[in-house]
């Protein structure tokens, strides 16, 4: 079992009233599935995948993730265990400005406390892959909007995640490209990687093995 989700709720207070983000999702995960999170606007898709990636915290209930109890876990110890595990897609990139493509890529290497020679070898690799080579001495302002997704994929990649976490992970990407990176994430799933996706496609969905259908907050 890769991760378990006990009665999770999560609520923001506005104007006295409890407002229900997540309410009483029961989920298990094992290690190499391929789960696609779908539902309208607002019904807590990235939510869940944002407590599921320890980005946010919730106010009932219990999580497990490769038997550490994350709910009682310090924050610090939580940060390893994502960075450790853990890799994120993002629709909105989430590069850091004041580096270049490279230096991108290489920082959740330098978390990991990869060496030198190892960290420029995966490096090069994820520009190969990713057919990014001659941009890897460019910042991502001066990159279209699919390069930017497609460093992000690649940074998210690098460091060998047992687990990809991917918010509409083609959102803006034109159709052959985001057939790329749903064919890669299906080869990162067939060699072991469990992958949950939030998407509105149902195209992209069906490359999952099972679909989580959200409705305010529960799962429907």
């Amino acid at each position: 079992m890769l991760l378990q989700l006990n009665n999770i709720f999560k609520w923001v207070n506005s104007a006295g009233q409890r407002v229900f983000l997540l309410k009483d999702i029961n989920l298990e995960v094992e290690e190499g599935e391929f789960i696609s999170v779908m539902g309208p606007s607002g019904s807590g898709k990235s939510t869940l995948l944002n407590v599921i990636g320890m980005l946010d915290t919730f106010d009932e209930g219990e999580y497990q993730f490769l038997d550490e109890p994350v709910h009682s876990l310090k924050e610090k110890n939580r940060a390893n265990l994502y960075k450790e595990y853990i890799g994120f897609v993002f629709q909105s990139y989430h590069l850091l400005d004041e580096l270049t493509v490279k230096e991108n890529l290489e920082m959740p290497l330098l978390y990991k406390k990869i060496k030198g020679p190892e960290r420029k070898a995966k490096v090069a690799d994820m520009l190969d892959r990713f057919n990014i080579v001659g941009k890897k001495d460019l910042f991502p302002a001066q990159l279209s909007g699919g390069q930017q997704q497609l460093v992000g994929v690649a940074r998210a990649l690098i460091s060998n995640p047992k687990l990809i976490l991917a918010d509409e992970p083609t959102g803006n990407l034109n159709s052959k490209q985001g057939e790329e990176i749903m064919e890669l994430f299906k080869e990162l799933n067939d060699e072991g990687v469990t992958i949950i996706q939030v998407t509105h496609s149902e195209k992209n969905a069906e490359y999952g093995s099972r679909i989580i259908n959200l409705l305010d907050g529960r799962m429907v």
